[in-house]
């Protein structure tokens, strides 16, 4: 397999991105990420600058937040030669899990991991396409250290810095390609 090097530039795959207005509810502007994820340059460089951030952090399992961690995450782990693991939404995975149940800006969610997928001490990076407010990469946080694992850092495609994610997730590596001030 023949690897291609490619220059990230966060201009390119912002260009990449629809803005959709007023989804999912009005005065809300959807970024969204399919159209960056069906352009093969594109895609090819978020997979490379994700990767890149964490090449050198010995990182075992990447876990992906579902569902559009699933799509990035299994490539960067592939290229780290690390595992894979998704944290899914309830009654999703077959063996015994692991759940966390977290607040939202309205409600509540919840979030599980096959009780076995990560062992005490393995280190692991965990990647989502978006950053807003953090809530539910705080509680991925909290789940993957429950089962003993080493936070390395956290991945995002994109970053909504005004709805300030980071504050939430203060004592980890926050890594996201494309920001956004509002």
């Amino acid at each position: 397999m023949q690897t291609v090097k490619r220059a990230f530039s966060q201009d390119t795959l912002k260009a990449l991105i629809r803005e959709v207005p007023d989804f999912p509810k009005p005065g809300i502007l959807f970024y969204d990420i399919t159209t960056l994820l069906k352009d093969k340059t594109g895609f090819a460089m978020l997979i490379d600058a994700l990767s890149e951030h964490y090449l050198e952090k010995n990182v075992d399992v990447v876990l992906g937040i579902e569902a559009r961690g699933f799509i990035f995450g299994p490539a960067v782990a592939y290229r780290l030669n690390a595992g894979f693991v998704p944290i899914r939404k309830p009654r999703k995975l077959p063996a015994e899990t692991a759940r966390i149940t977290y607040d939202l800006e309205y409600g509540s969610d919840t979030l599980e991991i096959h009780k076995d997928a990560i062992q005490p001490g393995q280190r692991i990076i965990i990647l989502d396409d978006l950053l807003a407010t953090g809530g539910t990469a705080a509680a991925c946080v909290e789940l993957a250290r429950s089962l003993g694992a080493e936070v390395v850092g956290l991945g995002f495609a994109v970053e909504l810095t005004f709805l300030n994610g980071r504050h939430r997730l203060k004592n980890c590596d926050v890594f996201s390609l494309i920001q956004y001030e509002k």
